[in-house]
């Protein structure tokens, strides 16, 4: 099913996408928030820029966007994908607690901010640009993949990642000699078994931006962690 955006709102959008059989093609896409927020069950391909919020709440549903993407894209998302063949705004996984986002180009500011993870949901965001200041800012869970493929000579990340970090883990194709993290998290260099944990999230990113795994895996890696499991604990609770 083909839908013709231009002249549409977002609720008229959603309504016409919740009536396809299962498949569409949103075409002429302009700024329209919260396209597929809360879907389950729906393939979505969409032609333009998508306004804020794409796949909000999404719920299982595969969002697909042949190009750039605002700002909270998957905010919320419970599960399904999430895959973004340029370049995404700010706050990108916004409190995220499932599903998987794939990102070809950069991000903007605060991607994965508050990212959790329960039982047997571990969200994943995987960027092959370079991500804004403040990636993984209060990060709970899940895991934060940037590999800055290409534009290697620039700073992988911008200022203050990692800030309030206290679960999940974040991978960075670098050496990051270049970066200063906060006190509370541990940044060491990748080794083998933490590269392997990955692979298959790479795998994927490499399936849908025609990137070669083993190449990328070949690179030295950051990987970065809190460094004990209520870091900041003394900070609310009295001795």
């Amino acid at each position: 099913m083909k839908i013709h955006a231009e002249d549409l709102d977002p609720k008229a959008i959603n309504d016409a996408i919740k009536s396809s059989d299962g498949a569409c093609t949103v075409e002429g896409c302009c700024g329209q928030r919260f396209i597929g927020a809360g879907m389950s069950d729906r393939s979505i391909e969409i032609h333009g820029i998508p306004g804020n919020a794409l796949g909000a709440y999404l719920n299982g549903a595969c969002i697909t966007v042949c190009g750039n993407s605002q700002d909270a894209v998957g905010d919320t998302m419970n599960a399904g994908k999430i895959v973004i063949h340029g370049n995404i705004g700010d706050a990108a996984g916004y409190a995220m607690r499932g599903g998987k986002i794939f990102v070809k180009g950069n991000a903007g500011y605060r991607a994965g901010i508050h990212m959790k993870a329960y039982k047997e949901k571990i969200p994943v965001m995987v960027i092959g640009g370079r991500a804004g200041s403040f990636l993984g800012e209060y990060q709970a869970g899940g895991i934060i993949i940037v590999l800055n493929l290409s534009e290697p000579d620039k700073k992988i990340v911008g200022n203050f990642p990692c800030t309030g970090m206290h679960g999940g883990k974040m991978f960075l194709r670098s050496d990051c000699k270049d970066i200063v993290f906060p006190d509370r998290v541990t940044a060491t260099r990748a080794t083998e078994t933490d590269k392997n944990e990955i692979r298959a999230y790479l795998e994927e990113f490499c399936g849908y931006f025609d990137r070669n795994a083993d190449d990328i895996l070949s690179e030295e890696f950051t990987v970065i962690e809190p460094d004990s499991n209520n870091p900041y604990r003394q900070m609310y609770v009295a001795n």
